[in-house]
């Protein structure tokens, strides 16, 4: 992972499980199924806290996750997009689902194919 990366809070599986309120096999289960995204930072499995809105995962993740997926883009390389700076939306993915961009973000990813 890049130096941009050390700008996000990152959440472990135990963060998850107390900040959701959820058994750890059901965290695990909402990485599975591409509610969140997780990578290993120092060998632990991570998630950034930008990915949790409240006490649930950000919604406009999941199909985000899956236009990328569909672009063949790694959990790696989907992480990597999500969280750097876009030049066509002038802001990280990420930061532009959480201001309601959420198809403007899916478009520019399925112009990445």
């Amino acid at each position: 992972m890049t130096d941009a990366f050390s700008e996000y809070a990152w959440l472990t599986i135990p963060d998850l499980v107390e900040r959701l309120g959820l058994a750890q096999g059901r965290v695990r289960r909402l990485i599975e199924d591409k509610h969140l995204l997780a990578v290993r930072r120092d060998g632990v499995l991570k998630v950034p806290d930008d990915f949790i809105d409240g006490e649930m995962p950000l919604t406009e993740l999941r199909g985000t996750l899956f236009v990328l997926a569909d672009d063949g883009f790694d959990d790696e390389q989907a992480m990597q997009w999500l969280l750097e700076v876009d030049d066509s939306l002038g802001v990280a993915p990420i930061k532009a689902l959480k201001a309601g961009r959420k198809a403007e973000v899916r478009r520019v990813a399925q112009a990445l194919a």
